[in-house]
């Protein structure tokens, strides 16, 4: 059976997309090490993407830009973010297995939503590294466009550092304005 797993990266910053990773491991190509993104070094999950990519069955990562969060909002994002991920994997998947406590309405077989499954499934694991790669990259990418909110550094996340190149520099394009601390600054008194 094609056991796809689903993981995100990004919905907590003010700037930036959502990347939503889905992966299918070959089991006759183990990958030693997968584990919670947000549990390994920076080093660690590039040596692991390298290697997620090279020996999985199939993977596929989208990214949802900020237009789109700002329109449905970073749930409903997430959601077709997932579908999309899944739908577009090299080979059909039989069963998706998804970090978190809900599924998107819309995916092509059945799903199961595993709580902290990014730390115990290591297909969810997968996806988490190629999601969380990916949308760093990009971030870090981002601040040769968008010089002056350390997006390199802090990658979009509410840090002091941000927040206050945010409050100084304004909004960039980059920026989600259906989040409060960028909203307040286009429209005072509506967060």
């Amino acid at each position: 059976m094609l056991v796809a797993g689903v993981d995100e990266a990004g919905r907590g910053p003010l700037a930036g997309p959502l990347a939503v990773a889905a992966v299918i491991l070959d089991p006759s190509r183990p990958i030693r090490g997968l584990d919670d993104s947000k549990k390994l070094t920076e080093a660690k999950r590039e040596a692991l993407y390298a290697r997620i990519v090279e020996r999985a069955m199939a993977w596929c990562v989208v990214m949802i830009e900020v237009e789109e969060i700002d329109r449905l909002n970073i749930f409903h994002a997430t959601m077709a973010g997932m579908s999309r991920a899944v739908a577009g994997l090299q080979h059909a998947a039989q069963e998706v297995l998804i970090d978190g406590n809900q599924l998107p309405k819309d995916l092509p077989c059945p799903g199961r939503a595993i709580i902290g499954g990014d730390a115990r499934v290591p297909a969810i694991s997968a996806a988490s590294i190629l999601a969380k790669v990916s949308r760093d990259r990009l971030m870090v990418a981002m601040e040769d466009v968008h010089p002056g909110y350390g997006f390199a550094l802090h990658k979009g996340y509410s840090t002091p550092l941000h927040l206050a190149s945010l409050e100084q520099l304004g909004p960039c394009r980059e920026h989600r304005r259906s989040f409060a601390p960028v909203g307040r600054l286009l429209q005072p008194g509506l967060f």
